[in-house]
Parts: structure tokens; sequence; C-alpha cells
């Protein structure tokens, strides 16, 4: 009876790991042998991180504000001044937020999106040092990337602080890191679980589960400008963003 059990064991593991190694070979790689992301790929609109849609992600429920988070909050209203209306980058957490499909460029050593939000785009190294945080704040932040296993982890930091995470207007710091995590699920379905850690708004880290989708027919990314051209901030139906109290705390004193 016991060599049987044994026996059983041994072949649940076996056709396991035959499993994982169907899977492994199903995915499309590299010419190194890591997972190719190459492409373009759909996924949710998240207007509010803190709430789901039921389309394809996972949702932590209602964010652990900070006194100052909190506060920061309850004084946001788009219409007083919201910069994505002026055509300022919308930054790296909102655009990933937004309706509108990505396009990744891999090779062994780099990766960069496209976004079709505005036509922004972001790239950085693949492994190698990390020297995000030597280079000048920006709206998408400064971002490295490297490899666990079968997954590509991109650490965001240094952003400079003057977008938001989503459309209803949770807020972020200067000090916020931003850890993305890409595991294909199969050879066009991408597992991206993303990570906000902002001390100065949130008195915790939380997370948020999605499915990307890889776009197998239509015209691709889509030109998408923005450009104030048409009067509106001259008439003042466009308010500008008010930078001066933007945040609610002493930046200065970071």
């Amino acid at each position: 009876m016991k060599k049987i059990f044994t026996t059983a064991i041994i072949s649940t593991i076996f056709a396991a790991l035959l499993c994982q190694t169907g899977l492994a070979q199903d995915i499309p790689r590299m010419a190194n042998g890591k997972p190719d992301f190459n492409g373009i790929w759909e996924f949710p609109y998240v207007p509010d991180m803190s709430r789901g849609n039921g389309r394809n992600q996972t949702v932590v429920g209602e964010l652990k504000f900070t006194p100052a988070g909190e506060l920061n909050f309850s004084r946001y209203n788009a219409t007083d001044g919201d910069y994505t209306g002026a055509c300022l980058p919308f930054g790296h957490v909102r655009s990933m937020n937004s309706p509108n499909p990505v396009q990744f460029f891999q090779s062994d050593n780099a990766f960069a999106y496209l976004f079709e939000v505005n036509t922004w785009h972001h790239a950085f190294k693949i492994g190698g040092e990390d020297l995000s945080m030597d280079l000048p704040p920006t709206w998408y932040g400064n971002s490295h990337a490297q490899w666990d296993g079968d997954s590509l982890v991109v650490t965001t930091r240094n952003y400079n602080g003057k977008t938001r995470l989503d459309t209803i207007g949770h807020p972020h710091s200067h000090k916020i890191t931003v850890t993305e995590r890409f595991t294909f699920q199969d050879a066009d379905t991408i597992e991206y679980v993303i990570t906000v850690d902002d001390p100065i708004y949130y008195q915790e880290p939380f997370s948020n589960r999605r499915l990307f989708t890889r776009m197998q027919d239509g015209l691709g990314l889509l030109e998408y400008s923005c450009n104030e051209n048409n009067r509106g901030l001259w008439e003042g139906r466009i308010q500008l963003p008010d930078y001066e109290n933007w945040h609610t705390y002493d930046v200065n004193a970071e």
C-alpha cells in the first residue's frame, strides 16, 4: 500500500511538471530564452484603483489613506483643473489605467512602453546596474527591470509628483515606488500585477491584478493627439492644475 501511495504521489508531481513545461514551451520566447512580450496589448480601463469593473481585474478595495492622503483626495475636483485636460502627461500609473492599448518593445537588455494615450513612451534597461535614482525626476518616473524566473519585474521610482494614479484622482507623492510584474498565462494573455507603495499618502502598499490580452486584429495603435489650440484654455473652459497647492504635505521637507 505504501509503495502504491508513493507511486501515485510521484506520478502527480510528474504530471504537474509536464503541465508547467508545456506552458513554458507554449509562450513566445526571445532568442536568449526569455519570455517575449513584444506586441500590442489591450487591458481593462481602471478609472478607480479601489474598485473593479468586472473585466479581467482584481482590486484590493478601499485604500487606506494617511491623514495627508485623505485630505488630498477629499480636496480633488477635476473641474478645478485636471492636468490631463491641459494636455500634460498622464503619468505612468494613470496611463496603465487608461482604456487605450499599449505596445511593448523588448530586446535582450531593454524594454519600452509605447502608450496610445497621447503617444507617450517610456523606455528603460533590463538587468545591469539600476541607475534610476541618478536621473532627474520625471512624469513617468525612472524604471529598471529584472527577471524573476519567467516574470519581468519593473521597479519605477523618482517621479515628479505632478500626476495622479487614476481618473477619479487618487493621489501620489514623489516618494512613490511602483512595482509591475508581467507573467504570461498563455501566448496571448499576460497576468499584470501592479503594486503601489507611497508612505506619504497611504498607510500600506496595495496591489491590483489584471489580465492583458494580445491584440489579434485591428488597426494597432491609433493616432492620439491632445493640443490646446482650440481656445479652451483662453476662454477658461479648461482650468490649469494648481500645482502650488497640489500636495497636502511639505514637499521641501521630504
